[in-house]
């Protein structure tokens, strides 16, 4: 299945996230994100200081800037970790027979909803009243619809899903927050969705980084005081916000909801976060034959006659004996008859007067008696039998055929005729399509695969060879695939593990993945912490990639966030201690116009990165199969060379827009505030059209002064 895309910068998504965005700046949010906590802490002390600013008559336009971007990066960081979900509307039938419209979150259970051609069902239930035709690919992902109705196992009706035509009466039976829909977005929301140890181990590490920069930056204070370089409280907060690692702080909330929402849009529901991100390290994957493997059910692949030009015999007499047989066996070696014959399904007619012997598990034979021939099929044993008791005994070159079947791993069934054997059909476990090239491409990514079935070891090693599995364990138990994962954990290796019966839930429960079918037993989907919804076992490959895609993504943005602050410290510091120190000339590459324009500078492009990297971070990195020291240096050639170029050419830019706008003729901008002189306003506001006009007095070395008109006063009574 494939993943939709989503274009996030639209109008219906970007304006909700601003507005939660600016909610989520309460400190007491703020604190699950440490760097972004520390980042508001000095924004707040940033705030104070531009109010200091404003009432004792400094200069507060640098600091003022600097506020303002640094609570720009802090609600485009929170724009990151947006989630949204709407509100469904429900009628809710009361006792007396009249409808009430009210919110999805007020129903509980037992109450009882009206459901119309177009709803959308509100919440779990089962159907009262009534049949509707469903869709539910919203959950399921299947497009066809299914039908829904009163009575039976087919009553149920999930949340989110929409009534395609029909009206029925539905029952709640899931209160707001336990509903199947309420499950998978509480897996979305990062609020209640759980770290991984890898995002642990992270936030650990931009914690020891932003403790780093914390004493750099408090001991830098001291050191410019030494060499007689001006450096102020603001412009030093500034410079901690750039060396701290605020782009990768800022999109973990991003990279983590983003890769369970891809989850849900494969169709998996994951229980546990660690699960997730142990998909993507996981090195052995155990895989069932059966139904993972192979088709599950044994096909007639080939007949093969006991005398050479007999085989049309043969053919005949195998598809009227099977003709009673309903087994998948007996219902492929009609198709394939058909095909050697070439007929259709409407020239089989079965003889006059025949007498049917349908397939039994005790018997093990189906058969048609007809006009004194006796035609039968089944096991060898079962033919051996049926042909001794008329003292025929069997062939020497039937059991040579017999023995040649089993040995390749597949399943000899013998055809008799009037106590005469005329052939053996083959049956063969027919692999799942493609299923070689996925385990080739576990392999790839350097995961061992393992084949787990109960079949004799010749018909294991057969099937293994097939489907080209590392390795493969036959004859095995629910104890046997227990111990065997038990084993591999003890030599540090990470297994993953398919399961969907009551006999897997040990295994399932000991292995780090642990996918249980939706389909399967209540046991195994315990056992389990991932659950695939369309009950399909190959997707543990989907599973292991987006796992990984995960792990690159973190990754990738993890090296370019440190190349960024590296970047950003050799840009920054020479144009600050320049002043003081001449020599750091030969540094400063990039030729900034002053400290104050590259800390600003450096602070603007900080806050602009996190919003430009939003889509690379909910998209992901793309994944490409290949082993840890290839994936390393694409990350360090792509993301570290690339985040140490970006900051240096998107700072100077700034600077250069910043220097530019400096640079025009500011009487004009005085000129358009002369009302200020005639009209009774605030002294504070007086206050701030002064020190504004000092502040660019000053960044013009003076020469403003005498450009501005002396009757241009701030005057107030």
């Amino acid at each position: 299945m494939k993943s939709k895309k989503i274009k996030i910068w639209q109008t219906k998504f970007i304006i909700p996230a601003l507005k939660e965005s600016l909610t989520k700046l309460n400190p007491l949010m703020m604190i699950k994100s440490p760097v972004m906590f520390i980042v508001e802490i000095v924004t707040i002390a940033t705030t104070f200081i531009v109010i200091y600013d404003i009432f004792t008559g400094h200069g507060m336009t640098f600091d003022l800037q600097i506020t303002l971007w640094l609570w720009f990066t802090l609600i485009f960081a929170n724009f990151a970790d947006k989630k949204n979900r709407s509100e469904a509307k429900a009628k809710r039938l009361l006792n007396d027979g009249s409808i009430e419209t009210i919110s999805a979150l007020q129903l509980k259970k037992e109450d009882l909803i009206l459901l119309e051609d177009g709803d959308t069902i509100p919440g779990d239930g089962e159907v009262a009243v009534g049949t509707a035709l469903i869709d539910e690919s919203a959950i399921t992902g299947e497009s066809a619809p299914v039908i829904r109705e009163y009575g039976g196992d087919r009553s149920g009706v999930t949340g989110g899903t929409r009534v395609l035509s029909g009206k029925i009466t539905v029952r709640i039976t899931a209160n707001p927050g336990e509903s199947f829909l309420d499950q998978m977005i509480g897996m979305v929301e990062g609020a209640k969705r759980q770290k991984t140890p890898n995002e642990r181990a992270l936030n650990l590490l931009l914690i020891a980084l932003t403790v780093v920069f914390i004493v750099v930056v408090v001991t830098l204070k001291y050191f410019a005081a030494y060499m007689g370089v001006p450096v102020d409280a603001a412009m030093l907060i500034a410079l901690l916000v750039c060396l701290m690692p605020t782009t990768i702080g800022g999109l973990l909330p991003a990279i983590g909801i983003a890769g369970m929402d891809r989850l849900l849009q494969y169709n998996f529901i994951a229980t546990s976060g660690r699960a997730v991100e142990a998909s993507g390290d996981v090195d052995v994957v155990l895989m069932d034959k059966t139904g993972t493997i192979t088709l599950g059910n044994r096909m007639a692949t080939e007949f093969i006659a006991l005398t050479e030009g007999k085989e049309k015999e043969l053919i005949n007499a195998a598809l009227l004996s099977s003709l009673a047989d309903d087994t998948p066996e007996g219902r492929s070696i009609v198709v394939l008859a058909k095909e050697k014959l070439g007929m259709r399904g409407s020239d089989i007619r079965a003889p006059e007067g025949a007498v049917f012997f349908p397939f039994s598990a005790e018997a093990r034979m189906s058969g048609i008696d007809w006009n004194s021939h006796r035609i039968r099929k089944g096991s060898f044993d079962a033919v051996r039998d049926f042909i001794s008791a008329q003292n025929n005994p069997l062939p020497a070159k039937a059991q040579d055929i017999v023995a040649s079947i089993a040995a390749e791993g597949s399943t000899p069934l013998l055809i008799a005729q009037d106590e005469q054997i005329l052939g053996a059909v083959r049956l063969k476990d027919v692999l799942k399509e493609g299923i070689s090239g996925r385990i080739a491409k576990l392999r790839q990514m350097g995961i061992k695969s393992i084949m787990i079935t109960g079949d004799n070891p010749m018909t294991a090693a057969t099937i293994a060879a097939e489907a080209g599995v590392d390795d493969f364990v036959a004859e095995a138990k629910p104890a046997t695939k227990l111990e065997l994962i038990r084993n591999y954990q003890e030599k540090g290796h990470l297994v993953a593990m398919i399961g969907d019966g009551t006999n897997d839930a040990p295994a399932l429960a000991q292995a780090d993945v642990a996918v249980a079918m939706n389909a399967g037993t209540q046991a195994a989907r315990e056992a389990a912490n991932i659950v695939d919804l369309d009950s399909n076992p190959t997707k543990l490959l989907d599973l292991v990639e987006i796992g990984k895609q995960i792990l690159i993504t973190r990754g990738a943005l993890t090296t370019f966030s440190v190349a960024n602050d590296v970047a950003k410290y050799f840009a920054i510091i020479p144009a600050i201690f320049i002043v003081g120190y001449p020599q750091l000339r030969i540094l400063d590459i990039m030729h900034l116009s002053s400290p104050e324009s590259a800390v600003l500078s450096a602070v603007i492009f900080n806050a602009i990165i996190i919003p430009i990297l939003i889509p690379l971070a909910l998209r992901g990195v793309r994944y490409i199969p290949s082993n840890a020291s290839a994936l390393l240096r694409r990350n360090l050639g792509i993301y570290g060379i690339g985040g140490l170029i970006l900051p240096f050419a998107g700072i100077k830019i700034i600077d250069l827009l910043i220097s530019t706008s400096s640079n025009i003729d500011v009487t004009l901008i005085i000129k358009e505030m002369r009302y200020v002189a005639t009209e009774t306003v605030h002294p504070g506001f007086c206050g701030i059209i002064n020190h504004l006009r000092i502040d660019l007095s000053t960044r013009h070395n003076g020469s403003i002064t005498n450009r501005i008109s002396p009757a241009i006063q701030c005057q107030y009574h």
